[in-house]
């Protein structure tokens, strides 16, 4: 397999040089930017299989890189945010980015990232996953109803028939909330008790242990606390 290329996009140039380094400790050729106009000319002069982007930067910032790029481009894109930048990390994944990772970044939580989202992109030859009728896409989430098969990131998840038709209900409502006992009544087709609460939270807690990278920071089934659980929505 040809050497993968990665951008990293950040003014700060100690940020550049640490992740740099980092990524080519692990076998990666990198390449980097301090601005968006830079990364923007560095893009066109040459293959890029990812991009990390930070969000705050001179000339041209990173939601307004993200913007021009996705005109042209369909590489992997994981936005760089920091924990006061929240708008802007929902701005950006709404934009088009497919990932995002908060600054000060953990090493091992960033290389999983982006080993995850190359992989995708690989097996997808290139090209984001195409939904149809029986397939459900939400990021990195690949739901086929036809085989009743999950993928994450491109590999495929086991989960227990029970599990499967848990997720099933909430990728087919990305973004709405359901109850414990909402989940219960579609999933078993019985009428909910005072006790479905923690039969639901279990399997939750189960299906959260496949697909999340970090059960402690779950990014597609999130609970909305005092309601329910929802499936985040990603492009």
């Amino acid at each position: 397999m040809a050497q993968e290329t990665i951008l990293v996009v950040d003014d700060n140039k100690e940020i550049v040089y640490s992740i740099s380094e980092l990524l080519k400790y692990e076998g990666y050729q990198v390449m980097g930017a301090y601005d968006g106009m830079q990364a923007l000319d560095v893009l066109e002069q040459n293959k890029i299989d990812l991009i990390l982007l930070d969000v705050m930067m001179p000339r041209l910032n990173g939601l307004s890189t993200l913007m021009k790029l996705r005109e042209k481009h369909k590489i992997p894109v994981i936005i760089l945010s920091a924990k006061t930048e929240e708008s802007d990390k929902v701005s950006g994944l709404i934009m088009g980015a497919d990932d995002y990772v908060e600054k000060p970044y953990n090493p091992a939580e960033l290389m999983a990232r982006v080993k995850a989202h190359l992989r995708r992109y690989r097996a997808w030859g290139g090209e984001a996953p195409k939904e149809d009728a029986d397939r459900i896409v939400n990021g990195g989430l690949v739901l086929d109803k036809k085989q009743r098969v999950i993928e994450v990131e491109g590999e495929e998840v086991r989960l227990t028939a029970t599990e499967y038709k848990i997720l099933e209900l909430l990728m087919e409502h990305p973004g709405q909330v359901f109850s414990a006992e909402q989940i219960y009544e579609n999933v078993w087709q019985e009428t909910a008790t005072y006790a479905v609460e923690n039969t639901v939270m279990v399997h939750i807690r189960h299906i959260r242990e496949k697909i999340e990278i970090d059960t402690k920071k779950p990014r597609y089934v999130k609970v909305v606390w005092g309601i329910g659980y929802k499936m985040e929505r990603y492009r």
